[in-house]
């Protein structure tokens, strides 16, 4: 009988790889940043109460935020305001975040005899410290001796100075790289905003206020249901090479047209000719009326997220009617949470904003009633119940406290 010859298959290309060495290395690294927290009236801070604390703004390390909170009375009632406290809090989520801390109290002498307590430079026996949630701190409850604090250099015109420094330890693995394409970014927005700016191809133009725009008119269809609506759509314009746009200014139109090119927003005092730190306030708040109007999302978002950055005293009325009429729920949520407040609630109240908002949305002084009550309520609520803002599990010296925000 004769023999089956079956032929061998070349093997798979992965299995040149079988049997031999590879490697691969874990890197450790050290995210740092800082912030500087200036601490004034001090004196004024004195009998606040012990667990009472101020707080610096939020900063980012890491990938995490962070802030610092000074007690002018002290963290634990045991103290009997004898001390101040120092903590460094995480103030985002986050799951066992390994951190290296260093806490500075300035010398405002120029002497530079700062005080400090850093784990950058030495030895930890344990390694970084870890925190194992939002709220977790590390810190000294009794940082400073309150009566050596005030005889001291470090207060000086009635200020504290404390430089904070996060370090957050990372690791990652890294492999061998068989190979690798660099990839440029998309320029898709550069090259319609050339379009635009150059005004090659143009089928359509639009007077706004005395001042004429060009465009294409199918950029403006696929980026606006409004737009492919009015210029292909079966209600159509019957003059779709010139349109009159009524109830928008000629800065604003632009702006609107720079974003559907560029997807970006324009450098609003550029584009208007003025130097004044409103008129990027001013511009968010028309151009969201201009995105609700012409369907345009992601623009409309763009403009709330800066309104949202910029509610003050002058801004919140108007900012608050123009979320209510034009549906911006997270929006209007923040500038009911800063009218509420009673210190600002008088101060808005005497702003033309505020007259404004009470004729044009009579339903939102409703809601702010609502919203001012609840405020009240809950503080209540606190002071009767002797709660206080924050609790912790502190060691007895206070070196690792963790605590909820």
């Amino acid at each position: 009988m004769g023999r089956v010859l079956h032929e061998t298959p070349n093997p798979p290309l992965s299995s040149s790889t079988e049997g031999a060495t590879t490697s691969s290395t874990s890197v450790m690294k050290t995210l740092s940043g800082s912030h500087h927290f200036k601490i004034t009236g001090y004196s004024q801070s004195k009998g606040m109460g012990v667990g009472k604390y101020i707080a610096s703004d939020m900063f980012m390390v890491g990938g995490y935020l962070w802030a610092v909170y000074f007690y002018p009375d002290g963290k634990s009632p045991e103290d009997n305001a004898a001390y101040v406290s120092l903590f460094i809090a995480l103030a985002s989520e986050g799951t066992d975040v390994r951190a290296l801390f260093e806490l500075t109290l300035l010398d405002q002498s120029g002497k530079q005899r700062h005080k400090v307590h850093s784990h950058f430079g030495r030895t930890l026996e344990s390694g970084p410290y870890t925190l194992k949630y939002r709220g977790s701190m590390w810190g000294y409850k009794r940082f400073f001796r309150r009566t050596l604090l005030e005889q001291s250099d470090y207060l000086k015109n009635d200020c504290l100075s404390v430089h904070c420094s996060v370090g957050v330890v990372t690791s990652h693995t890294e492999g061998p790289k068989f190979y690798s394409i660099a990839v440029p970014p998309s320029r898709i927005g550069h090259h319609f905003g050339q379009l635009l700016k150059t005004g090659k191809g143009t089928d359509v133009s639009f007077e706004v206020d005395g001042e004429v725009f060009y465009a294409h008119k199918l950029v403006l269809a696929a980026r606006s249901p409004v737009f492919r609506a009015q210029l292909f759509g079966p209600m159509k314009e019957q003059n779709t090479k010139q349109i009159k746009v009524e109830d928008i200014e000629a800065p604003v139109f632009k702006a609107l047209l720079h974003f559907m090119y560029w997807d970006s927003l324009p450098d609003m005092q550029e584009l208007t000719g003025l130097d004044s730190k409103w008129v990027t306030t001013l511009m968010s708040q028309h151009l969201l009326a201009a995105a609700d109007r012409y369907g345009l999302e992601r623009l409309r978002l763009l403009c709330e997220s800066n309104l949202c950055e910029d509610v003050t005293i002058n801004t919140a009325a108007t900012t608050l009617a123009l979320a209510e009429q034009h549906h911006c729920f997270q929006l209007k949520a923040v500038c009911l949470k800063f009218v509420a407040v009673p210190e600002n609630l008088r101060a808005v109240m005497q702003t033309d904003g505020f007259v404004y908002l009470k004729e044009s949305c009579p339903s939102v002084m409703t809601e702010l009633l609502e919203y001012v009550a609840r405020v009240i309520e809950h503080s209540m609520y606190v002071c009767k119940h002797g709660i206080e803002p924050i609790f912790d599990g502190s060691d007895a010296n206070g070196r690792r406290v963790k605590q909820r925000l």
